[in-house]
């Protein structure tokens, strides 16, 4: 677990806590590390979940297939990132999603109860620690209204524009990176492949953006 306390010093849960202050926590929040291969589960729907996971090394997706097969993603999750703690409410009931490593991955589990229960010392390290958890929870609402804007949208295109223009105002640029493949992004946006890519071509034609691969210039 050591290796990994600068990469938790990183992160927004352990934000303001020192490296020291943070091996120290570990045993507290009742801390274990869990590696996944490439394609691996790392959480399944219908699971009960009673930890707060953050990913230490590699990148998840959040996604979700229906009896046909078809899949929709959800959601990135980033060296760093905290998952899982909508589920760990006593009657927030069992997972509705998969997470899954789509890369080799290692992850963090904190117990929900060490964590928001203060030790018994009631040092300030773990009252940000709790603080920052609070948070992390704001911003994903704030996220996922985002997403929710996108996805709302009627047409392929319209979908397209909001998610790049919103990746262009979090970036700062007019050249961006996506996270995501041709496919991943049209699981995330739930449109299908083969339109999104026509539409994306049509407005390259139309001299809206460029592209190649995951990077793009909006012009």
């Amino acid at each position: 677990m050591e290796k990994y306390i600068p990469v938790l010093r990183e992160t927004k849960l352990f934000a303001g806590v020192g490296d020291e202050e943070i091996a120290s926590m570990l045993s507290c929040l009742g801390a274990r590390l869990q590696n996944y291969k490439k394609g691996e589960y790392v959480l399944r729907e219908g699971e009960r979940l009673s930890d707060i996971l953050v990913l230490a090394e590699g990148k998840l997706h959040i996604q979700r297939d229906d009896y046909w097969g078809n899949r929709n993603i959800l959601g990135q999750i980033g060296v760093g990132e905290i998952f899982g703690e909508a589920y760990v409410a006593p009657e927030s009931g069992n997972l509705l999603n998969d997470v899954i490593a789509v890369e080799d991955s290692a992850v963090f589990f904190f117990d929900v109860k060490r964590v928001i229960t203060t030790c018994s010392s009631a040092c300030r390290f773990h009252t940000m620690v709790v603080q920052n958890l609070f948070y992390n929870i704001s911003e994903k609402n704030r996220s996922l209204v985002q997403k929710l804007g996108c996805i709302s949208r009627r047409t392929t295109r319209e979908k397209l524009i909001a998610y790049l223009s919103s990746e262009a105002k979090k970036q700062n640029s007019a050249n961006i990176t996506i996270p995501f493949n041709r496919q991943q992004l049209a699981d995330y946006l739930s449109v299908d492949r083969s339109a999104m890519s026509s539409e994306l071509s049509r407005m390259r034609r139309e001299g809206l953006l460029e592209f190649e691969r995951n990077r793009f210039r909006l012009l």
